[in-house]
């Protein structure tokens, strides 16, 4: 076993010894709204918006991006599960800001092992075997927050299946110092109606 897997374990016996009555916990977040944030490990999205565990959906993925998936995801929390609003959450410093789809089509396609980044750009470590299946994927990089948060918002309340009665707000979360930063045109593009 690795140590990772031992740690992770041995947390879990941890938490199942003072599980109390979580198990009966409802169904449908109890404050009736869900977050989509970034996957980025930095991200605590339970103190940072102070949830309780069954207080609301948390939906992340690279960059927090508004991709056909977290889209799912959005319209069965409300359609199945009853909520009423949704924050986009982005962060200052996002590892999606430090590459674009070019990048890791190429890195991709020479080799998939990990690769690193220096002063001169990202670099693969190994030689091949690498994959072109990367080129039929949208990455979703980032190069402007605000644009980023916008834009996702956006295409959150335009979708067809999402109705115009949730409110979607746009933030960015301050890496440096925890904060929860309006992004107002993405705020007032999300606006319920």
């Amino acid at each position: 076993m690795s140590k990772i897997l031992n740690e992770v374990l041995l947390a879990n016996r941890n938490y199942v010894n003072n599980f109390g009555d979580k198990g009966s916990l409802p169904l449908p977040p109890g404050r009736h709204f869900a977050i989509l944030t970034c996957m980025d490990a930095r991200l605590d999205p339970a103190k940072y918006a102070g949830l309780s565990e069954g207080d609301a959906h948390v939906i992340r993925n690279a960059g927090g991006r508004a991709s056909d998936d977290a889209i799912r995801s959005l319209v069965i929390s409300y359609k199945l599960l009853g909520t009423r609003e949704w924050f986009v959450i982005h962060h200052t410093n996002c590892g999606m800001e430090l590459f674009t789809d070019e990048i890791m089509r190429g890195l991709l396609g020479s080799s998939l092992k990990t690769a690193s980044i220096d002063e001169h750009g990202w670099h693969d470590c190994c030689e091949g075997p690498g994959s072109s299946e990367a080129k039929y994927i949208d990455w979703l990089t980032i190069k402007d927050q605000q644009e980023s948060v916008l834009e996702d918002v956006l295409r959150i309340k335009n979708h067809p299946l999402v109705p115009s009665n949730i409110p979607v707000y746009g933030y960015i979360y301050d890496c440096t110092s925890g904060t929860l930063i309006e992004v107002p045109a993405a705020t007032a593009a999300g606006k319920a109606s």
